[in-house]
């Protein structure tokens, strides 16, 4: 199973509208709104893919039933720890006349040592031996940033499998966790190893790295032109398609729900980096965070390449 943990999460409300100008009035030609946080995103692919997963965080107020209510429409289980105040909302605007993409996100309802430690126990009495922990997104305000680090080490204890996708202070200290799988951006990656990563064999020397302080895949996220793997099974460079883009947000959750859930199955780590980059690929064509659809994948993946750097 795909267990998800959104210390953060938020109603993504994404509008779009023409010729966007700071202090004037716009109007606003469409709006939608899901919800929303990188792991919900995550439960969200797992669950569109048939696969098995169970959705924990912190949720709040009316926004945060909103966010539970539409999970249970599309079947996926959860168990969130409830918050007082109000669960946040992620504001997205795309400019149709230029395609820029502006977010403005809340900083969410206040985290006690009460609620964590709640968290923490669902989480640890829910996982299984083999089960794939996501620990993704932001932190709420009163989380300690060494809270990913130390959710590592007791998932790890019960058997579990840690994937961690998230940036800042957070992940460097959750790195040194050593979750089973980590995917940072070149920039992120830079942060860790505290140097410029200037070249593709710049990117891999330090990938290797992390590969080599005890975190078993690290995925270098590129953006639109895919990603760099690194593994004991040595180096892939993974081509991504090109396709039309409609909206960035929640590409890199699927990527890390698509992966997840087929190592979770047995499924070996090109194939199944293979089909996460064709979900990937897929969920950029959707606006909002509206994320893949299986049939659409499949049309995708021939037009993946891989190749073997060493």
């Amino acid at each position: 199973m795909v267990i998800t943990v959104t210390l953060n999460p938020a109603i993504d409300k994404t509008v779009k509208l023409s010729n966007f100008e700071i202090g004037s009035l716009n109007r606003i030609k469409e709006v939608r709104k899901d919800a929303g946080g990188k792991g919900i995103n995550v439960s969200k692919v797992v669950a569109e893919l048939q696969g098995q997963t169970k959705a924990l965080g912190f949720l709040a107020g009316s926004s945060g039933q909103f966010i539970a209510d539409s999970l249970e429409m599309i079947g996926v289980k959860h168990n969130f720890t409830w918050l007082a105040g109000e669960t946040r909302t992620n504001l997205k605007m795309i400019d149709l006349a230029t395609d820029e993409e502006t977010e403005i996100n809340e900083p969410g309802p206040q985290v006690s040592a009460e609620d964590l430690a709640k968290l923490t126990d669902d989480l640890l009495n829910t996982v299984k031996t083999g089960d794939f922990v996501i620990l993704t997104g932001s932190l709420p305000q009163g989380t300690p940033e060494d809270i990913y680090a130390d959710l590592i080490t007791k998932v790890k204890q019960k058997g579990g499998k840690v994937v961690l996708d998230t940036y800042g202070q957070p992940f460097l200290e959750g790195v040194k966790a050593k979750p089973s799988l980590v995917k940072p951006n070149i920039h992120e990656l830079e942060k860790i190893v505290a140097r410029p990563l200037e070249s593709t064999s710049k990117v891999i020397e330090a990938a290797k790295e992390i590969h080599q302080s005890g975190v078993e895949i690290v995925v270098v996220s590129l953006g639109g032109e895919g990603s760099i793997v690194v593994s004991q099974n040595g180096v892939l460079k993974v081509n991504a398609p090109k396709v039309e883009v409609e909206s960035t947000v929640g590409a890199g959750d699927t990527l890390v729900g698509a992966l997840s859930l087929k190592l979770s199955q047995g499924v070996d780590l090109k194939e199944a980096i293979h089909f996460a980059t064709a979900a990937s690929a897929n969920s950029v064509t959707k606006a909002g965070t509206q994320l893949c659809k299986q049939d659409e994948i499949d049309q995708l993946l021939d037009q993946i390449t891989i190749d073997i750097l060493e």
